[in-house]
């Protein structure tokens, strides 16, 4: 129970530490950089509290695929952060106001945690016990039975809008080779090898 409750707290404390420097550090490799370690210690979080399966999934997919993407952009781009940041003060009125409002929701959020504690359960869904079944048997109990159709309708979205985004991009542009594996195929050894006979001394 110790050893369960300094790891709660390290990773706890890395994780609060790695969004501060997200948004304080001034270069943004180093942002990325510190995103990464927090989504790592946020994954420690979720195998603390039995969820591996989420804690996976925010490795692959977050780690693996969404931060190291932010960092190839970040670095391939150039952007030219001083410029970006001339209009700060500018915006600090309004960015300020919003950091406020949120604050305020936040605190009206936890007042109605604190005072009425059992809200919280209102409305979820009956499962078994977590010591019967394992994290992702939950889960997938969860969305293959009672959220299928939510499920399928998830998926058939995401891929309208693959094929979407593809269709956008898509350009047809003249003077472009192509490979045209039926004319690959089709190519004789004629065609294709240019037997040279090269004398001794002599270049081709």
């Amino acid at each position: 129970m110790i050893v369960e409750a300094l790891a709660f707290y390290a990773f706890s404390i890395v994780t609060i530490a790695a969004g501060v420097m997200v948004v304080a550090s001034r270069n943004p490799v180093h942002s990325v950089l510190y995103l990464i370690l927090a989504f790592f210690n946020a994954a420690g979080l979720f195998v603390l509290l039995g969820a591996e399966f989420l804690a996976m999934i925010l490795v692959v997919v977050y780690v693996g695929a969404v931060a190291v993407l932010f960092l190839f952009v970040v670095m391939m781009l150039d952007i030219n952060f001083v410029e970006l940041r001339q209009g700060f003060m500018e915006y600090l009125p309004i960015g300020a106001l919003i950091g406020v409002i949120l604050v305020i929701e936040l605190l009206f959020v936890l007042a109605a945690w604190t005072i009425a504690p059992e809200a919280a359960g209102t409305g979820a869904v009956a499962m078994p016990p977590p010591s019967e079944i394992p994290n992702t048997h939950a889960l997938g109990q969860i969305l293959y039975t009672r959220y299928v159709y939510l499920f399928q309708a998830a998926g058939v979205i995401l891929l309208i809008a693959m094929i979407g985004a593809i269709v956008l991009t898509l350009r047809s542009r003249e003077g472009v080779r192509r490979q045209r594996i039926g004319d690959q195929l089709a190519r004789t050894r004629a065609e294709t090898v240019d037997v040279v006979q090269v004398n001794r001394g002599e270049g081709v």
